[in-house]
C-alpha cells in the first residue's frame, strides 16, 4: 500500500507555569487562615487520585507539611472511585506508582473501601465518604481543575468532582454514575457538593491547573464556601490553556498510548472528539476523527485500557495487556460497558493502518489525512501527513519539519512519537 509522507510538526502553546510549588502552596494556604480552625494535635485527611496531575507527590507533601506546621497530623487517604481494581490495596498500589509514597509525602496512606452514609442531598441523592476520611478532624480536598471527558458545563473535573465521586469511593461512583445516567451533571455534582460540605469536616481545597505540556500553571487554595465560584473561574483557565491537536479532523488518528493518569476515559475527548455526552448533538468545532487507532497502554494505567471503547483499530499487543477486570469495573461502574468494548486488532501497525486506509471511500491511501500523538497529555510534537497540511484549516501554532516516508520496523510497528 501507498502511504502519504509523514510530517513532524513542534506545536506552541501558552505556557504559564508555577516554578515553586511548595512555595506557591504555602503562599496560598496561608491566606486562609486556617489556624483558626485547625489545631495542633488534629488530624487531616488528604484526598489523594488516581489521574497523572504534574507534581503530585510534590504538591501533596507540601500540603502535608503546612499541616505539621500547624501542629497538625496529615494523612493520605486514596479517592479514586473504582480504580486500582476496586480494592484498598490496589489503590494504594495506584497511589505509590505515581511516587506518592508516606515517605516522600510524609504522612501515612490510609486505604479503605468502606464508607460512611451522610444522608441524602435535597433531591435525595445519596451522600457517602470515605471511611477514613470521615474519622479526621478535618478534610483537605486535593485535585485538579480540567475540562470533563463525559460531562460539560460551567463545572466539569475538580474539588466538586474530588468530593463527589473520589471521596465517595466505589460505592459512591456507582451511585453517582447512575444518577448522571439520568440527571444532569452540574445538578447532581453541585448538590452532592454542598451536601458533603454541610455533613463532612472539609476544611479547606488546594486546586492546580496545568498548561498544554503537562506543567503546572496556577494553583489556588479557598475554602468550602469558595469551592464552586473559584473553580468555575479555574476551568476557564483549564480551557484556554489545554493542548489541542493542530487539526479538527483527520481520516486517520494515530495514538500511541491510553491510560488513566492520561485521561478518565483513556484518551481526552476534549482533544481527538468522540465525547459521548454529546453523540447526538455535539457541540460546534470539535475534533471529528474518521477512525482512531489505539496502539498501547500506558505504563501507569496498570492494566486499565477503560476508553479503549472509543476507538476503531487497535493491536493485539494491546489486547494481551489488558487487565480485563479491572477495565470492566471502571467501564460498568461509569455506567458505560461500550467504553471497555474491543475494537477490529491486528497482530501489527502496518495492518491496523492499512486496514483503515483501504476503507476511506474514493480517498486514495496517499491522500490519507492522518495525525500521529504519542497521547493526549503529551502534544508538543505531532506527526501529520502532508495532505493534512494541503487541505485542513490550521488549529494551533506550530513548526514544520521535513517530510518523510512513514517508517516501520521489522515487525511492521511504527516508532513511538517522542
Amino acid at each position: 500500500m501507498s502511504y502519504p509522507l509523514m510530517v513532524p510538526l513542534r506545536q506552541e502553546f501558552d505556557r504559564p507555569r508555577v516554578d515553586n510549588i511548595a512555595g506557591e502552596i504555602r503562599s496560598t494556604l496561608d491566606k486562609l487562615d486556617l489556624s483558626r480552625t485547625i489545631r495542633p494535635g488534629q488530624t487531616v485527611a488528604l484526598t489523594a487520585g488516581s489521574r497523572g496531575i504534574a507534581n503530585i507527590p510534590l504538591i501533596l507533601k507540601s500540603v502535608a507539611q503546612f499541616v505539621k506546621d500547624l501542629g497538625a497530623k496529615p494523612y493520605l487517604v486514596p479517592t479514586m472511585g473504582s480504580h486500582g481494581g476496586g480494592t484498598a490495596q490496589g489503590q494504594r498500589e495506584v497511589l505509590e506508582s505515581y511516587g506518592i509514597t508516606e515517605s516522600f509525602v510524609g504522612a501515612p496512606i490510609r486505604a479503605s473501601m468502606d464508607v460512611v452514609s451522610l444522608g441524602n442531598t435535597a433531591a435525595g441523592f445519596p451522600v457517602v465518604l470515605d471511611k477514613h476520611a470521615s474519622e479526621a478532624d478535618h478534610i483537605a480536598v486535593v485535585a485538579r481543575v480540567k475540562p470533563h471527558t463525559s460531562y460539560h458545563g460551567p463545572i466539569e473535573s475538580g474539588l466538586m468532582k474530588m468530593m463527589m465521586i473520589g471521596l465517595g469511593k466505589h460505592v459512591g461512583a456507582i451511585n453517582y454514575h447512575r444518577l448522571l445516567l439520568e440527571y444532569p451533571y452540574d445538578q447532581v455534582v453541585r448538590a452532592v457538593g454542598k451536601t458533603m460540605r454541610a455533613k463532612a469536616p472539609i476544611a479547606f481545597g488546594v486546586a492546580v491547573v496545568e498548561n498544554a505540556y503537562d506543567e503546572t500553571a496556577r494553583i489556588a487554595a479557598m475554602l468550602p464556601p469558595d469551592f464552586e465560584k473559584v473553580e468555575e473561574q479555574l476551568l476557564a483557565h483549564a480551557k484556554t490553556w489545554l493542548a489541542r491537536l493542530p487539526f479538527h479532523e483527520a481520516d486517520l488518528l494515530i495514538v500511541d498510548e491510553i491510560g488513566k493518569e492520561i485521561s478518565g476515559s483513556g484518551m481526552d475527548t476534549n482533544v481527538v472528539g468522540r465525547k459521548r455526552a454529546f453523540r447526538t448533538a455535539p457541540p460546534e468545532n470539535q475534533p471529528a476523527m474518521r477512525f482512531i487507532f489505539i496502539r498501547g497502554l500506558s505504563e501507569h494505567t496498570h492494566g486499565n485500557a477503560a476508553g479503549i471503547g472509543l476507538a476503531d483499530f487497535t493491536t493485539t499487543r494491546l489486547v494481551k495487556s489488558m487487565d480485563y477486570n479491572a477495565t470492566v469495573i471502571n467501564c460498568l461502574t461509569s455506567g458505560y460497558p461500550d467504553s471497555a468494548n474491543l475494537p477490529v486488532h491486528f497482530d501489527s501497525d502496518r495492518q491496523a493502518i492499512d486496514a483503515a486506509l483501504s476503507i476511506l471511500g474514493t480517498r486514495t491511501p496517499e491522500k490519507a489525512r492522518i495525525m500521529h500523538i504519542r497521547n493526549t497529555l503529551n502534544l508538543e510534537t505531532v506527526e501529520v501527513s502532508q495532505p493534512c497540511l494541503d487541505e485542513l484549516e490550521q488549529k494551533t501554532r506550530f513548526t514544520i519539519g521535513s517530510a518523510a516516508a512513514l517508517k516501520f520496523d521489522s515487525h511492521g510497528n511504527v516508532p513511538k512519537i517522542g
